[in-house]
């Protein structure tokens, strides 16, 4: 596994939270006035569960040698390999079924789920990328050998 590859999905995830952050998060009102605020929650939420989906297939298909293809067996996989707990793994199975929705049936997501996912699960995103760079730290034998002598555990 590279560890480039690790750090650049690390950050594209940080980014799309970033983008979440800077939403207007604190009413629903506030999310709801503008139009472009549900297009780009479902932009940033989207892209941010997508890396950390391919995050999650990335570490299964190097570090653990396997290779799950739908974003719920990602999941399944990261907690049968005790990557992720089983709460956590349940809980990325669950945020994959959003992802899902919003790729598969956006027309049906509604700008109010689309607001009480960032402002209930933005966080979860968070907690699971810190967990997945987590076993990446406890691993470091299954990252270093792309990186060309850079430390996994210094970058992520």
């Amino acid at each position: 596994m590279r560890a480039v590859t690790v750090v650049q999905k690390a950050s594209r995830v940080r980014d799309m939270l970033a983008g979440i952050e800077r939403l207007p998060l604190s009413d629903p009102a506030a999310f709801a006035a503008d139009s472009r605020n549900a297009a780009s929650a479902e932009s940033y939420l989207r892209r941010a569960l997508e890396v950390l989906l391919d995050l999650g297939r990335h570490i299964i298909a190097k570090g653990i040698g396997q290779g799950p293809a739908e974003y719920k067996e990602v999941a399944i996989a990261l907690a049968r390999a005790h990557v992720l707990d089983e709460a956590q793994g349940a809980l990325l199975v669950r945020l994959a079924g959003c992802r899902n929705r919003l790729t598969h049936f956006y027309d049906e997501v509604t700008d109010k789920e689309l607001y009480e996912i960032c402002t209930q699960h933005a966080g979860d995103i968070g907690d699971l990328l810190d967990a997945l760079l987590g076993w990446v730290r406890r691993h470091p034998q299954l990252v270093e050998g792309g990186c060309k002598g850079r430390s996994v555990a210094g970058s992520v």
